[in-house]
């Protein structure tokens, strides 16, 4: 009996929730580069040069939210946890 007792006082333990956070669109759309045609010419070399960088500019901010949305989630866990 007084083994039964001391269990009924005892709160349960269990794992805090998990904190999730939403992670943009844009983090989790493909990237898409530009691309030439067979035909091109000299200006549409250029003008392809330019667009694929400011692609990559996109792409690599789209990458970085990404990452900063999940350290921001562990961080929020670990937050959670220590609690």
């Amino acid at each position: 009996m007084t083994m039964t007792a001391a269990c009924a006082s005892t709160p349960p333990t269990s794992a805090p929730p998990r904190v999730q956070v939403t992670l943009p669109a844009e983090a989790t759309r493909p990237c898409r580069l530009p691309t030439l045609a067979p035909s091109a010419d000299i200006g549409a070399l250029e003008e392809a040069y330019m667009a694929r960088g400011e692609a990559l500019v996109a792409c690599d901010a789209a990458r970085r939210l990404a990452v900063v949305t999940l350290l921001a989630e562990r961080a929020a866990d670990a937050a959670a946890r220590a609690r």
